[in-house]
């Protein structure tokens, strides 16, 4: 008898162009050695309606598949992870877990099937039972660590879930989420006095760990009592003088004192920092930017940071300062560092969006009509993109090319009153100006019979 995998592969080549089945029924095959005719067609059966998402016509299929196994452990272990998948996209999340489990006793701890017991788990919001099988997890991979402190905390073992949460900051930098989880510790134990206290304690007894000091610096923080952040930073400096994360205390103290040259340098610092990950970079340039009222009387510093965001060479960061020049009516060098942002990030849809907008409203028209046809490449079903294109053909009298992008920017519009009128007035104008008066009027009609609600 031949090998199920390659009938099974042979029959899908004639029955479907989808690559992801075939792959699928290769996976489940391994190791299963030679079966019967019955078991094949009933599997097989199971796995097409999957992958159709006929999900409960695949039970019935695999069902069978499970009686003609015969008890043979490998096919039954086989059948019974396909089945727990099948339950799983019905949320019929008991099942799913009582064939998972089955698979696990015959064949061992396999990966796979421990990370889909983990998703039923957490679905299910059965956060004891999630733990052990995360523990097992973590040792194999450890991202799994994050989850695993999640875990800790949902489950009230917070002194588990802080040692976890300071290891990971140790070997992976701070991170916001981790920031955050720690948050809703200190807020659910209601004890920051008793934390800081205990943090006090540790650094008495090892000075030399930074990781305590910068939680340290959180709690103050968290507190208001930025002088005592400020004073724990200063410390941390004296202990570890190479210390980025100092900083991330030192810039707020400063602009909180009106310093602005002293926070700009630590924001510097911040930004070099390879060990800081960038979503926490982005909240410091964002937090200095804002307090900056009047950029005039910071160019110094503000020119010094700019050239490290050039260097860093990051699109959020461009978009930022961007952000902060066009808030402060400084369109020109607005644009230019949105253009290099939307330069390097290519699927940021928001700095694209503010770059299209800002060429435009700079009558930069034949650079928003090559940026807007670039990037509807990337997001072809932006119904945005072919307005703002449209606009820009029109503004350069191709009429022709703004109507052809307006009217296939319909058909991507879903359910937005303001741009579907955006759309026929647009249309109107560009009808009007190529002479076509009946179609100007038909647009004209259409864009006063939508409603706008406030």
């Amino acid at each position: 008898m031949k090998r199920f995998r390659y009938i099974l592969l042979f029959l899908w080549t004639f029955m479907s162009p989808s690559s992801f089945f075939a792959q699928e029924v290769e996976e489940a095959n391994d190791g299963m050695g030679d079966v019967s005719d019955a078991f094949q067609e009933y599997f097989f059966e199971g796995l097409k309606q999957k992958s159709i998402e006929n999900y409960e016509l695949a039970l019935a299929a695999l069902q069978s598949a499970e009686k003609a196994a015969k008890e043979q452990p490998e096919q039954l272990a086989v059948v019974h992870f396909e089945m727990a998948k099948n339950y799983v996209k019905l949320k019929q999340y008991d099942l799913a877990e009582q064939n998972l489990k089955e698979v696990l006793q015959t064949q061992g701890e396999r990966l796979d099937v421990m990370e889909i017991l983990y998703d039923v788990y957490y679905e299910k919001k059965d956060y004891e039972a999630a733990i052990p099988l995360v523990e097992k997890l973590s040792k194999r991979d450890e991202d799994y660590k994050e989850d695993l402190a999640n875990l800790y905390q949902r489950t009230k073992q917070y002194d588990k879930a802080l040692e976890l949460l300071d290891e990971l900051d140790e070997t992976w930098g701070e991170s916001v989420y981790r920031n955050s989880l720690r948050k809703q510790i200190y807020t659910a134990t209601g004890n920051t006095e008793g934390a800081i206290k205990n943090l006090e304690s540790k650094i008495d007894k090892n000075p030399k760990n930074e990781q305590d000091y910068v939680n340290l610096i959180f709690l103050y923080s968290e507190e208001g009592n930025s002088q005592k952040a400020f004073e724990t930073a200063q410390e941390l400096l004296k202990q570890h003088p190479k210390s980025t994360k100092a900083h991330l205390a030192l810039y707020k103290y400063y602009l909180e004192q009106g310093l602005v040259d002293e926070s700009a340098n630590s924001v510097r610092t911040i930004l070099e920092a390879s060990e800081i990950t960038n979503e926490i970079k982005i909240k410091v340039l964002e937090d200095f930017l804002r307090a900056i009222q009047i950029p005039a009387n910071y160019q110094s510093a503000l020119g010094e940071l700019t050239q490290v965001v050039i260097a860093q060479d990051k699109g959020s960061f461009y978009y930022l300062l961007g952000d902060f020049y066009r808030f402060h009516e400084d369109k020109e060098l607005a644009l230019s560092f949105f253009e290099k942002g939307t330069a390097i990030d290519t699927d940021n849809f928001n700095l694209l969006k503010n770059t299209l907008l800002l060429q435009i409203d700079r009558h930069e028209y034949e650079k928003a009509v090559a940026l807007s046809e670039e990037r509807l490449e990337v997001f072809p079903a932006q119904s945005l993109l072919y307005l703002l294109n449209g606009v820009a053909h029109t503004n350069l009298n191709e009429f022709n090319e703004a109507i052809e992008s307006l009217e296939s920017g319909l058909d991507f519009l879903l359910d937005n009153p303001k741009m579907e009128r955006d759309f026929y007035d647009q249309l109107a104008k560009a009808y009007t100006l190529k002479g076509d008066s009946k179609k100007a009027l038909e647009y004209q009609n259409k864009a006063s019979q939508i409603e706008i609600s406030n």
